[in-house]
């Protein structure tokens, strides 16, 4: 069955940002701000299909929790589609330096140029016009079979969860279906709704730097020049880095379900989703 993921992964999603940020001048995807739908929005030349197949992929995965499957905003994000970047993006080169850097609540992702590439073909394959259509929220989300997510949940999720102990009550925390299922998507935050765990430890980062000892620290950044961590005492260190020297390891408590993210079916979402709202 084909795979389609309807939430992207939060870590996190990038572009954040980049709504009401305005680049200097009028570029060239930006007219008149009056007028009719073609002046305010100049239509884009038909792109390479396949390239905006691939960026729909990557956009599932790192953007579309926060900004929607169709770029108009979602749980945690903004319309990109009304962006200024965006609009006076042509292949990524005004978007990725957001998309590197991260900035305020939206983190940085460390995506290849060719990566960010195919996600500015995706999103502007997209029409865009004065009309925005209203995007009418469901009557319910809960469409799944609760049995078949008990079965998934059984089969995913208790290695690391119960229903009687770490998640008893849930339903009762998140009685908003769409906030408990932003919760369990990525329990660290990443829309509207979704509260971080009090008890969630943060990304930390361990460098071996010989001959001294190993600095462990919370993650700041990382990149294949530098990494920098925050040490216990509140200052920051960085490091240089030259391909593997020196080791870097990463322990992100979150990354089992960041690994899950792209491999999740509508179907397992909506169906642990309606299991999970009966967990009181």
């Amino acid at each position: 069955m084909r795979k389609a993921i309807t939430t992207g992964f939060l870590i996190f999603s990038a572009l954040t940002c980049l709504w009401g940020q305005a680049l200097p001048g009028a570029g060239p995807g930006r007219a008149g701000r009056g007028g009719g739908g073609a002046a305010a929005f100049p239509q884009r030349p038909p792109g390479d299909p396949a390239v905006a197949a691939r960026g729909r992929a990557q956009y599932g995965i790192h953007c579309n929790f926060c900004h929607g499957s169709d770029a108009r905003g979602g749980e945690g994000g903004p319309n990109l589609l009304r962006s200024d970047i965006v609009l006076n993006d042509q292949k990524g080169e005004g978007i990725a330096p957001i998309v590197r850097a991260g900035r305020g609540e939206m983190p940085s992702l460390q995506l290849t140029n060719e990566q960010i590439a195919d996600i500015a073909a995706f999103i502007h394959s997209f029409p865009v016009n004065n009309r925005d259509p209203a995007r009418f929220a469901p009557p319910t989300i809960l469409v799944g079979n609760a049995a078949a997510g008990e079965a998934y949940f059984k089969s995913t999720c208790v290695g690391c969860h119960s229903v009687t102990g770490d998640l008893k009550g849930l339903a009762t925390r998140y009685v908003d279906p769409k906030a408990l299922q932003n919760y369990w998507l990525m329990p660290a935050g990443g829309g509207r709704g979704a509260v971080a765990p009090a008890h969630l430890k943060p990304v930390t980062v361990t460098v071996g730097q010989a001959p001294a000892s190993p600095t462990t620290g919370r993650l700041v950044r990382i990149d294949d020049f530098v990494v920098t961590l925050a040490l216990p005492n509140g200052a920051q260190q960085t490091f240089r880095r030259d391909g593997e020297i020196p080791r870097v390891v990463i322990n992100d408590p979150m990354q089992a379900h960041k690994q899950l993210l792209p491999e999740y079916r509508d179907e397992d979402i909506h169906n642990l989703t309606a299991y999970l709202v009966t967990v009181k």
